[in-house]
């Protein structure tokens, strides 16, 4: 059974509240408020906000309130949260608040509350996108339950429903598009091309992608699969691709990158709602000749390969374990040389798991997909997309799950600046 929107947010893994201006007092809170200021939620609602945190907060909450209330964007702040009745512990928490402003006149603030943990790698982008995506992620909530009270009502009601429907869509539209690179960071004289493909247009998918600068001379990747649909993958969506971005900076090393991101992952969601995904990250160092690649495969599907003169290959990491389910998977590490005129494809599993024929018969059961890339080479990175694309298209009902693409090329020689040597 599909969980109403409601559900989702009394089940979201941060903890949120809803604080009446005026009073500065609690009306709401969620299970996951009640866990991180380890009070009820009984306890939490009438209670002033301020109560909840050290005296020094208090000018600084009140100010948060009111800039909320006054702004159209969420406003961050970061404080130490004071333990339950009898202990002396605090918690540091990050906190965003958004103005919701009733038709009577009254103002409210919904305030999101996340648990700050010596695990958790910071950094700006992370803060940014985490706050465009729960933004969304509330808007597109509000639009369900208002879609979900219409059903049963008048000839009226369902023409509001079904406008309602279209505006789910929109928002989940817009929240998808916070979880992908606007654009892509190609490595120096390389090709970069990329493609996202949603199953359905009423969930937002758990599959992403990017590709990014560590220094002049080496770019990381990463192209992955959250478990689940909807606004709780959205939100782990959100957490797994800043971490690796992080991640990336402080270790490039593929495996201890993907371990970090399993650390944080087992960390958050081990207990009523475990969330893991399959991800393969690396990085790429353009040489003279070609390009190194070195990456480590956690669960996924293997890349593959199309060499220029048309030969096709995957890249074994075969034993790699999904990321986030166990303390201490096993990770599988792999390096490619590619030539110039050579591509490499990564993919996610809606593509080779997409049905084909009579019973559950999957497009990639007898090998179809290394049949398709090898009658397409020699090819570009541009060119693979586009045919995996128009492929995914032709597919209609079967395809069941999100597919994101990512292709890297060398150019052949001759059709290039010799970068490196400029």
């Amino acid at each position: 059974m599909t969980a109403t929107a409601a559900e989702l947010l009394a089940s979201a893994p941060c903890g949120v509240f809803s604080v009446d201006v005026a009073s500065g007092k609690i009306l709401y809170a969620n299970a996951a408020a009640a866990r991180i200021t380890t009070r009820s939620r009984d306890a939490l609602v009438g209670t002033p906000a301020a109560e909840l945190f050290g005296s020094e907060f208090a000018p600084v909450l009140a100010q948060l309130l009111v800039a909320a209330s006054d702004s159209d964007s969420p406003i961050g702040a970061t404080a130490q949260l004071k333990g339950g009745p009898g202990s002396a512990s605090s918690t540091a928490v990050s906190m965003l608040a958004n103005s919701l402003r009733a038709k009577s006149g009254a103002t409210t603030v919904t305030m999101t509350l996340h648990n700050e943990t010596e695990r958790r790698v910071h950094e700006k982008d992370l803060v940014d996108a985490r706050r465009n995506a729960e933004a969304a992620q509330d808007d597109a909530e509000a639009a369900l339950d208002r879609s979900q009270d219409a059903l049963g009502e008048s000839e009226e009601a369902r023409k509001l429903a079904e406008a309602e429907r279209t505006q789910v869509q929109i928002l989940a539209s817009t929240l998808q598009r916070t979880l992908l690179p606007p654009i892509l960071s190609a490595p120096t004289g390389m090709n970069v091309a990329a493609h996202y493909h949603p199953a359905s247009l009423d969930e937002v998918g758990g599959d992403f992608y990017d590709v990014f600068p560590l220094d002049k001379d080496t770019w990381g990747f990463f192209l992955g699969d959250v478990s689940g649909k909807g606004a709780g993958a959205a939100a782990v969506t959100s957490l797994t691709r800043y971490t690796l971005r992080a991640a990336a900076v402080f270790d490039r090393d593929p495996v201890s990158v993907l371990e970090n991101l399993n650390t944080v992952l087992h960390h958050e969601f081990h207990g009523d709602d475990p969330r893991f995904c399959t991800v393969v990250f690396g990085t790429i160092t353009p040489r003279p000749n070609g390009a190194s690649v070195h990456l480590a495969s956690g669960g996924h599907p293997p890349a593959i390969r199309i060499t220029h003169d048309a030969g096709v290959d995957f890249v074994d990491t075969t034993g790699g374990q999904l990321v986030g389910a166990l303390s201490e998977p096993h990770f599988v590490s792999a390096s490619v040389t590619l030539q110039p005129g050579d591509v490499m494809a990564f993919y996610t599993d809606g593509l080779t798991e997409a049905i084909v024929g009579p019973g559950r018969t999957r497009f990639d059961d007898d090998g179809s997909l290394e049949a398709f890339v090898a009658g397409k080479g020699p090819t570009t990175a541009p060119k693979l997309v586009d045919d995996l694309t128009t492929l995914l298209a032709s597919f209609g009902d079967g395809l069941q799950d999100d597919v994101a693409l990512l292709a890297f090329e060398v150019p052949p020689a001759g059709t290039a600046a010799d970068y490196l040597d400029a």
